[in-house]
């Protein structure tokens, strides 16, 4: 039988929850209205609350999504289950050690490039934060059209203002959940830390939390406004409609989705950026600097900030695809075309400085670092130089055992460590994401461990980046 929480009473009414060994659990609670009809592409406005005690067991619907493929690797606890409909889905879970505390809050921010992605993934259980004394809240916000569409008549990035409404609320309400309001630190994985990273230089951000970790996401990932603009000029072509807010407004969003292939490889390259998701997502933020140049804008002089990446990032965009054996030098070349003026030098460049690479490892590790290791550094340069001694750099170096031991310290295995849960027998398996060998013995407790440290104290358990000497702290590496 389950077991029910009290009642707990918010600014917007009260809502119960469930409890277990782990403390206590409240889903789908609002955090602003429901994002229907024009209000798909408007500002996320406060919700007006409810009477009587709200049911907070069921989970939430999601964002309209399309479904996403990874060929041979089992990536639904990273998506979850898709589009759930309803039109209450801008809400938040939260997973608490109990209401009568003042515990640590972490507000995570889930990926899924900036079209998929929701709070019901289970690679999002946040039992053993809870179970260590954080509370837990996770975040859905728009995604694909109506999130991040540039158009005329409607803000822009609007998944990131949703993100900064949800940031409000934990704000004004999750004291009430037995959290600090004080002591928030906000956390994403790849477009969740690619906006985790933008809300660093956004000036609204200030005061809204106290540290930050970003998990493989690009501090140089955005668009430029020439970019979006061809995005949107495809998506009304598709739609047959004109590119305002107003005729988006009209169409539903199946038809949003459907277009989406439509939109995919879109030449994005112009006279003055290159692509910085290298076609593999038609949507990102839109801003006229990109937020690792911008810094100062924002809190991030005041925020500490844990920051890293995978070592083979690339690896989930080759292998399960079958490109680790398939790739040749022509498609390196095109690939190189989306990167620079000259991509017979840059392939050059490689191969001189990995000649022993396959076309499939180069195109693997070319694309790790485009889409989030060059990001990702040139963040922690620029957050170091304005906020010394409060970063800290990470190398997550664990290799899944997935398809024949290929797959590495590829995109997304750092979670089910940061979020102790890498025994779960659905991580593993020949097509799980950590594949069918178990997880190293005590390395989820010590990542995870980790977050927790740095979340309370702002110090994870290693030495602050230093700019001269930019080694990160290996976790994961061949001797643990």
């Amino acid at each position: 039988m389950p077991i029910y929480t009290e009642a707990v009473e918010t600014p917007a009414g009260a809502v119960r929850g469930l409890r277990d060994e782990s403390g206590e659990f409240y889903r789908a609670i609002p955090y602003a209205m429901a994002p229907i009809g024009a209000r798909r592409f408007a500002a996320p406005r406060p919700h007006a609350g409810w009477s009587g005690v709200r049911d907070g067991t069921q989970p939430s619907p999601t964002a309209p999504q399309p479904a996403r493929d990874f060929g041979r690797l089992d990536m639904i606890p990273y998506f979850g289950p898709g589009w759930v409909r309803g039109a209450e889905y801008l809400t938040v879970d939260i997973r608490t050690p109990g209401t009568d505390g003042q515990y640590p809050v972490m507000v995570f921010v889930h990926g899924g490039g900036f079209v998929t992605g929701s709070t019901r993934a289970a690679l999002y259980d946040g039992s053993a934060f809870a179970r260590d004394g954080v509370v837990l809240v996770t975040v859905n916000y728009r995604v694909g059209i109506p999130g991040f569409l540039d158009l005329p008549g409607a803000p822009a990035n609007r998944g990131l203002l949703d993100v900064l409404a949800a940031l409000g609320w934990v704000r004004e309400t999750i004291a009430a959940f037995g959290g600090d309001p004080g002591n928030v630190t906000i956390f994403g994985q790849s477009a969740g830390a690619t906006l985790v990273g933008a809300l660093l230089a956004t000036p609204a951000a200030k005061g809204l939390f106290r540290r930050a970790i970003i998990q493989s996401g690009n501090g140089t990932g955005a668009f430029t406004p020439e970019q979006a603009q061809r995005v949107t000029v495809a998506a009304a072509a598709a739609l047959g409609i004109e590119p305002t807010a107003e005729a988006f407004s009209a169409i539903p969003d199946e038809r949003f989705l459907e277009i989406l292939p439509a939109l995919a490889g879109l030449d994005l390259r112009t006279d003055t950026a290159t692509d910085p998701l290298v076609g593999l997502s038609p949507f990102s933020l839109v801003l006229p600097t990109q937020p690792a140049d911008s810094l100062a804008d924002g809190p991030a002089p005041d925020i500490d900030l844990l920051i890293g990446t995978n070592t083979e990032e690339g690896n989930l965009y080759v292998v399960p695809q079958g490109n680790l054996e398939s790739t040749t030098e022509a498609d390196l070349l095109t690939l190189f075309a989306r990167l620079s003026p000259d991509p017979e030098a840059e392939l050059a460049e490689h191969r001189t400085a990995q000649p022993k690479a396959t076309p499939g490892e180069l195109r693997s590790a070319i694309l790790g670092a485009a889409l989030f290791g060059a990001g990702t550094a040139r963040m922690a340069q620029a957050h170091a130089r304005i906020s010394a001694g409060r970063t800290h750099l990470y190398s997550f170096e664990h290799r899944s055992t997935a398809l024949n031991g290929q797959l590495g310290a590829t995109h997304t295995t750092e979670l089910p460590f940061v979020f102790d849960i890498a025994e779960k027998p659905w991580l593993h398996g020949e097509t799980g994401l950590l594949g069918p060998d178990p997880a190293p013995p005590g390395l989820a407790t010590k990542i995870h461990a980790a977050w927790i440290a740095f979340a309370t104290t702002g110090n994870p358990g290693w030495a602050p980046y230093d700019p001269e000497h930019p080694a990160p702290e290996i976790l994961g590496g061949s001797d643990e």
